[in-house]
């Protein structure tokens, strides 16, 4: 049986050794202290979709170490709200808003996405889940959460990267859920339940492929670095990593296993 494999305290944890930045550019090209599969093109091409305007109140579920949020923030001027359920990665995206001079636009705070989130109906133009949707067990009360959350017309973005889009083997699976709670998904499913929760939809589009580059590229910078990346984690943890990123390759690469981006609007 696949043990657990501990990915985000690790990442969190060792965020500014010199050694994981170096993985991070090799594997993104400019690193925003990812522990994903988005690129900095690809935040601006969803940013584009989110159809904000400077000052936009945004809110970032499963921020992680906010390296998304503050980008955005920097960039194209909008104020946004992070939260994760992570303290370490909260911790990080608090000391990266410090640094970058942005703590009167970036606000994080630890909270449990599976949960009521702490703030008032109406507070968001938008609101932007980035490979965390499957952690969260379920969707169709987070769907309405963010709903209300929402202001009129505000927009939904997030991306499922565990769409079931062929066959799967029970080993496969474990070995790409090992990092912790995982909800797999057919095709389909998200459009019913957005409907369901009462937004409409706006765009649909694959993304698989930066999934598939992104996570060969992860798994090759870490296999480079092997000597001293055992200097900073054991060596279970290690292989299981790279266990869990090279299954997370093939599966998109073969396109069994799906990445897909969702937009929606809230018209009422």
């Amino acid at each position: 049986m696949t043990a657990p494999v501990n990915l985000y305290d690790g990442h969190y944890g060792h965020l500014e050794a010199e050694t994981y930045q170096q993985i991070r550019n090799e594997t993104y090209g400019e690193d925003l202290g990812q522990a994903s599969w988005i690129t900095v093109d690809e935040s601006d091409q969803f940013y584009s979709w989110l159809n904000l305007e400077p000052s936009a109140q945004v809110l970032e579920i499963a921020c992680g170490s906010g390296g998304f949020s503050a980008y955005i923030a920097r960039k194209y001027k909008v104020d946004v709200t992070g939260v994760d359920l992570n303290q370490e990665g909260i911790t990080a995206a608090t000391h990266r808003a410090d640094r970058e001079g942005l703590t009167a636009s970036l606000h994080f705070q630890v909270a449990d996405a599976n949960e009521q989130l702490p703030f008032s109906d109406a507070s968001f133009e938008a609101v932007f889940c980035n490979d965390s949707i499957n952690h969260l067990r379920n969707r169709l009360a987070a769907l309405k959460e963010w709903f209300r959350l929402l202001k009129p017309t505000g927009r939904l973005l997030y991306t499922d990267p565990i769409l079931v889009t062929g066959q799967l083997s029970n080993e496969e699976m474990t070995i790409r859920s090992s990092i912790g709670y995982y909800l797999f998904t057919p095709l389909g499913i998200n459009e019913q339940l957005l409907a369901e929760a009462g937004f409409d939809l706006v765009h649909v589009e694959d993304v698989t492929a930066n999934v598939a580059l992104t996570a060969g590229r992860w798994h090759a910078a870490r296999e480079k670095r092997k000597d001293v990346l055992l200097q900073f984690e054991p060596q279970e943890r290690y292989e299981g990593v790279q266990r869990f990123l090279w299954v997370t390759h093939k599966l998109a690469e073969e396109g069994r296993l799906s990445r897909y981006a969702y937009v929606a609007q809230k018209e009422r």
